[in-house]
């Protein structure tokens, strides 16, 4: 595994620390043809992430909940993949559709590629993603509600209440956690809220989540995974979770 770039070592590194339950760094190293000093470095980085806990000599699986990382340290996670799993949920999307899209980096990624579309009315509650979409010849509407400074996202009362008067026949959505047995969870109990009103009143729900979501899970639940139409992630799923999304009979794109 030579000439990886360093975000896709990590990401094979947590790949690896997801099937084994622990990784030794001196073995890591070796298998990654790079120096024992840049393994600690990235076993470092993924620690703040979230993603696993430092031990001597190596590191474990983190079976913490998943932290609230801000929206730009989410956009420098995955983002081969997010960006393929916005292509190809971008194809979905059509002339004279109503659609949501969250706050988050996935759906951040979708609406970048939306811009030079037409006809199509997005709802959202992200200044960023209404930012992005300002000089578009898209119809945008943006919630009101308190802003949240990590994830610019807009939530409470004010955006409940708007998103009550409205309907969408389809909702791209974003998680932080998804659980078979917990469900679709986020780490802001506010955010989980109006994930879930989204859920709601749109026909139809599409989960745009990177394959390291599976398996982890936040504090504020959205709904469950039973009521997701269809879930659109990236090709590095394992084995184990596409089986049991099979069985769940949820249409399943990969990207």
């Amino acid at each position: 595994m030579e000439n990886l770039l360093t975000e896709e070592r990590r990401q094979k590194i947590h790949e690896l620390l997801e099937q084994q339950k622990r990784i030794i760094v001196k073995d890591i190293a070796k298998k990654f043809h790079t120096s024992e000093v840049t393994i600690r470095k990235d076993l470092e980085i993924l620690e703040k992430q979230g993603l696993l806990n430092r031990v001597h000599g190596g590191a474990i699986r983190n079976h913490k909940l998943t932290p609230d990382l801000a929206l730009n340290e989410k956009q420098q996670i995955h983002v081969k993949e997010k960006l393929r799993i916005a292509l190809k949920a971008v194809e979905m999307i059509r002339e004279g559709d109503v659609i949501i899209l969250d706050s988050g980096s996935t759906t951040t990624q979708l609406a970048r590629l939306l811009k030079k579309r037409e006809s199509i009315t997005v709802i959202t509650n992200a200044i960023n993603i209404a930012s992005e979409l300002a000089a578009s010849r898209l119809n945008v509407i943006l919630t009101g509600g308190n802003l949240r400074e990590k994830s610019f996202s807009l939530v409470g009362p004010l955006a409940e209440k708007s998103l009550n008067s409205l309907t969408a026949e389809k909702l791209f959505l974003g998680v932080d956690g998804i659980d078979f047995d917990y469900g679709l969870t986020t780490p802001n109990i506010m955010e989980a809220n109006i994930n879930s009103l989204m859920m709601q009143v749109a026909a139809k729900t599409i989960l745009v989540a990177d394959s390291s979501k599976f398996g982890r899970k936040s504090m504020g639940v959205i709904g469950k995974l039973s009521e997701v139409d269809t879930i659109i992630t990236d090709d590095n799923i394992s084995s184990e979770n596409l089986s049991k999304l099979k069985n769940m009979q949820i249409e399943l794109k990969l990207a």
